[in-house]
């Protein structure tokens, strides 16, 4: 199967933020045990991540599906935290 042009590129992109998130999130996990954040600042902030990772991963399934229906990847889009979570419930 061939790449349509700038597919693979975007969905790399895609793929190495989230990369960058799941780092983000330990990280934030070893600052809590070592107690250079409190417990409230890591809840924040891990909120924030996995709604960011939940929307790059909705993004790319949506990519993904646009290529399956012969369709242009380039056509999806970044929905809102809202939506995003709605659907996954």
């Amino acid at each position: 199967m061939t790449e349509q042009s700038g597919t693979g590129g975007t969905d790399r992109r895609i793929l190495e933020r989230i990369s960058e998130m799941v780092d983000a999130e330990r990280h934030l996990r070893a600052a809590l045990v070592e107690g250079r954040i409190d417990q409230s600042t890591e809840h924040r902030e891990l909120k924030d991540i996995e709604e960011q990772l939940d929307q790059c991963w909705d993004l790319l399934r949506q990519r993904r599906a646009r290529v399956r229906a012969g369709e242009d990847p380039d056509g999806a889009s970044v929905r809102s935290v809202d939506e995003v979570e709605r659907y996954e419930s």
